[in-house]
């Protein structure tokens, strides 16, 4: 269960009222996208529709709609809104102090169970969609990046043939004890990212050259240096069968060169970054193969 999905049900399972805050429609330049949701609580929030002065007069709204007294005082309002709902249709411009010159519609309204179950269904059915990450080598470098990519829309997995390597891993991300950390490559679904970090230069080498023999991974990269980049290419091509096509998709080291730090949050900072750009960029390759053959 991902990090996300915890803390949904941990608000709906504190909040005894709640409102459910949608952005309805958009027009131009907008913070959020249509659909995007945000859960109002008489003291706590959930999720974002943008931030700003736009999410401030939202969590307003829906905490007067939350009042006990709420419509009991038959005074007009210059917004269109009834005891169960509210819509606000607000221009980002100067008025509010918001610079993105788009248009947002607000859907604001009260929450029930059915609401609540609704939202966990949506949820668990994003996190099923979200890809995979796996990291291999639950050392400093290993938690940093779980940690960090804990709050990013990925399913992390840290893999190691050590137990002890899973002491304090973040929340939300799955722990796969294995003797064997390459199978997991194989039995890893189609553009998945692959974050290769061991403590055995070794296993970095053999499941470095599993993923790259997956056409289909998003991403290939592991941690090292140039000499040990300049070996695994000698030990790819003329031992483990690769091909040059096949090592010039391996990134290394992860996270790039342009920042000479090497503390492992920096690393797993300028990696996650990486990883997430491969995705995306992985995302819309598919959607253009999608539309030609579609």
């Amino acid at each position: 269960m991902s990090s996300k999905l915890q803390s949904l049900k941990a608000f709906l399972t504190d909040a005894k009222r709640f409102a459910l805050v949608e952005v309805a429609g958009t027009k131009g330049s907008t913070p959020r996208e249509a659909g995007a949701v945000m859960l109002v609580s008489p003291t706590r929030t959930h999720g974002t529709i943008g931030g700003g002065q736009l999410e401030y007069m939202a969590i307003d709204k829906a905490r007067q709609l939350l009042r006990p007294d709420h419509g009991k005082t038959g005074r007009a309002a210059p917004y269109s809104t009834d005891r169960f709902g509210t819509m606000l249709d607000i221009p980002l411009g100067p008025e509010i102090g918001q610079c993105c010159g788009g248009r947002v519609a607000v859907s604001i309204r009260l929450g029930d169970p059915q609401i609540a179950d609704n939202l966990v269904l949506r949820e668990q059915g994003e996190e099923e969609r979200l890809p995979h990450l796996y990291i291999f080598g639950g050392g400093h470098v290993g938690h940093a990046m779980a940690a960090a990519c804990a709050l990013m829309p990925v399913q992390t997995t840290i893999v190691d043939t050590r137990p002890e390597a899973f002491d304090g891993l973040a929340q939300g991300v799955e722990a796969r004890l294995t003797p064997v950390p390459e199978e997991a490559v194989r039995e890893a679904p189609a553009g998945s990212a692959f974050a290769i970090l061991t403590h055995d230069h070794a296993l970095d080498f053999l499941i470095a050259a599993e993923a790259l023999q997956r056409p289909d991974a998003a991403y290939v990269g592991m941690i090292g240096s140039k000499t040990k980049k300049a070996t695994f290419k000698s030990w790819f091509l003329k031992t483990a069968g690769g091909t040059e096509a096949e090592f010039a998709r391996l990134v290394s080291p992860i996270g790039g060169e342009a920042v000479k730090d090497k503390r492992p949050s920096v690393i797993a900072a300028l990696a996650a970054a990486e990883i997430m750009t491969a995705f995306a960029l992985d995302a819309a390759h598919a959607g253009v193969a999608k539309e030609r053959t579609g």
